[in-house]
């Protein structure tokens, strides 16, 4: 709520993902946590694309009224548009047992783990590199700091 109502508004800087006790500490999993949250709101602020596709007349006037529309495949096809949380389990209360129980927090130390151990940075190009050794060395010969 605190990152909707002012994206809603349209500001367009997130403040303190990952932070904790007014910015003292910082967490990782938090960090992960709220981006998701993150991932939630920018979908909420891009809408909903509406037409005949997301609309499902069709669908509508096959199954009709009071009938159920859960278990129909255009259903399935369309319930991962809006959204797609990773960490935010929806699973049933005995699903969920029977899957060991991981709050959202957990899963979110499962996933720091992950991406602490697969991630890879993309390489910079030798050009790019250069030009960022040229910012430091101007800034540092300004400031006095080296040669």
């Amino acid at each position: 709520m605190t990152g909707l109502l002012p994206a809603l508004s349209g500001c367009n800087v997130i403040y303190g993902l990952g932070m904790l006790e007014m910015g003292i500490t910082f967490d990782l999993a938090q960090l992960v946590l709220d981006n998701e949250v993150a991932g939630l709101i920018k979908r909420t602020v891009n809408g909903i694309e509406v037409n005949d596709e997301t609309l499902s007349l069709d669908t509508i006037k096959e199954i009709g009224p009071f009938k159920d529309y859960l278990a129909h495949e255009t259903t399935f096809k369309n319930m991962r548009l809006t959204t797609s949380p990773k960490l935010m389990d929806r699973k049933m209360r005995p699903r969920w047992e029977k899957a060991g129980s991981k709050d959202a927090y957990e899963r979110a130390c499962d996933e720091v783990k992950h991406i602490l151990e697969t991630y890879t940075p993309p390489q910079l190009s030798d050009e790019v590199l250069k030009k960022i050794r040229d910012i430091i060395k101007g800034a540092e010969a300004e400031l006095g700091i080296r040669e």
